[in-house]
């Protein structure tokens, strides 16, 4: 869900000079290993204890968490509660009240060439699994998959960002003091430590980052053939229709794009609309931003900050001053890593900002014909993780969703569909490979193995033996239409 613009976490090659950290570390993985070898992750009432034991965690590291989600990106303490500790809790709450329904045996039918014959799917944990976490929601996005992988029944490695240090170490007490050992390890640190977790053989990795350290994942997991969740990003689109209700629309918009300082990989990335819907949208947007951060946002305790130099410097470089209608860069304070929230109209596709995913507190306006120019756009362009759509037209709505490719599309909202329980997250194309959440969770960190029985007797199968003649071939052939 995030990109990780500082790469600092990104392995470069071989690991010189680590032989403790991979002793350590390959200690760490043998460990877990002959753990899920031992069957102690197979009994579901063990899962739903270790969730339970996250979920008492997770309620008595709160005010740790929250001090150093609001040291690392400037959270306060609700907007951590609501995107980022509230919402693995209700995670955990949602997963342990279905757990035994979802993996319950699923029948198949089987046909009538393996008659008499019963057969079933079921839910087989994958064993040794590895998290690699981001920066920019460090405890959601580090927890909710670890939820999904104990569920399944698996062991994890969790590697938490070291660009969120404070919350790393917070996160790494969390695990260390509250889950057991034998399911769960922690490993600190940057590139070497990285680098060498690539270099061991796990059944899955889980991967939320940026597209070119998702490829660095990608090859090391084809070395062993390890399966690969990829949550990567992408520039996410806003289209505002002529009709849509534009003081709603624009405070949908503001929260979703300036929540964490614009720094989530499904905020509204750029905003398309008609030059008379532009016109008209504008001034809503300014009055949305002074309605939820006040006219000095950088006095909020509602607006976070840049999370590091390198980060502040990067989207700064980003923003026009020029075509800037609100915030700009006169306003940004390096000191505390501070960017205003800002609009840029008269925005071109070949200006800088529209040149990457911005990841930062900056929204582009784009001038479009309509639904057909938004919609080119879109095509025309990698997949993004979602697109949103305001419009009052369900034709209109109807097209973006048949037309357009992304891993989610938001009619009417942003980012809050990203906190359900019970709907799928993941990308598609340049944004990323499968999906999790709730059961979709659950479902990713499994196999389905189809298990078949069928008796002995009466031994039907001796009609697919050879010879194939007469009245055998005649049945064979009436089967098989």
């Amino acid at each position: 869900m995030a990109i990780d613009e500082h790469q600092s976490s990104t392995p470069t090659g071989p690991a010189a000079d680590a032989g403790a950290p991979r002793a350590r570390i390959g200690a760490d993985v043998a460990a877990l290993r002959a753990s899920f070898d031992a069957g102690t992750t197979r009994p579901v009432a063990a899962r739903l204890a270790q969730l339970a034991a996250l979920r008492r965690g997770l309620r008595t590291e709160e005010p740790r968490l929250a001090r150093a989600l609001a040291e690392d990106l400037g959270k306060s303490r609700t907007e951590s509660a609501l995107t980022e500790i509230g919402v693995v809790a209700q995670e955990i709450t949602h997963t342990m009240k279905h757990l035994r329904s979802w993996l319950r045996p699923e029948r198949l039918s089987l046909g009538p060439l393996l008659a008499p014959a019963s057969g079933e799917l079921q839910r087989q944990p994958l064993g040794t699994t590895l998290i690699i976490a981001p920066w920019n929601y460090p405890v959601n996005l580090t927890l909710a998959p670890l939820v999904a992988a104990i569920a399944g029944g698996n062991i994890a490695v969790v590697k938490p960002s070291e660009v969120a240090p404070a919350t790393s170490a917070a996160l790494t007490h969390l695990l260390r003091t509250h889950l057991d050992p034998a399911w769960v390890r922690v490993v600190e640190g940057a590139v070497a430590e990285t680098t060498i977790l690539l270099e061991q053989r796990f059944d899955l990795i889980f991967y939320t980052g940026n597209g070119a350290v998702g490829r660095i994942v990608a090859r090391a997991a084809a070395e062993h053939l390890t399966p690969t969740v990829l949550e990567l990003g992408g520039k996410s689109p806003v289209f505002v229709d002529e009709g849509a209700d534009l003081a709603v629309t624009a405070r949908r918009i503001i929260w979703g794009k300036f929540t964490n300082a614009g720094q989530t990989c499904i905020a509204p990335d750029y905003l398309m609309a008609t030059p008379r819907t532009l016109e008209r949208l504008r001034p809503h947007l300014r009055r949305a931003v002074r309605r939820l951060y006040g006219s000095r946002p950088e006095r909020s305790l509602d607006f976070g900050r840049m999370v590091s130099d390198k980060h502040f410097e990067r989207v700064l470089a980003l923003i026009d001053d020029e075509k800037t209608i609100l915030g700009g860069t006169a306003e940004a304070d390096p000191a505390t890593r501070y960017l205003p929230p800002t609009i840029m109209t008269g925005v071109e596709g070949d200006d800088a900002v529209m040149g990457e995913e911005i990841f930062g507190p900056v929204l582009p306006l784009l001038a479009v014909s309509g639904p057909d120019e938004a919609i080119a756009r879109i095509r025309a362009g990698e997949k993004p993780l979602t697109a949103y759509v305001f419009s009052p037209r369900r034709d209109v709505e109807r097209r973006f969703a048949a037309e357009t490719s992304s891993g989610s599309l938001a009619l009417g909202l942003t980012l809050a569909h990203v906190g359900s329980t019970g709907m799928p997250f993941g990308g598609v194309g340049a944004s990323g490979m499968g999906a999790y959440h709730g059961r979709a969770g659950v479902e990713v960190f499994t196999h389905a193995k189809p298990v078949v029985r069928k008796p002995l007797t009466p031994d039907t199968l001796k009609l697919v033996y050879p010879p194939y003649r007469g009245l055998k071939r005649r049945v064979l052939r009436r089967l098989m239409r």
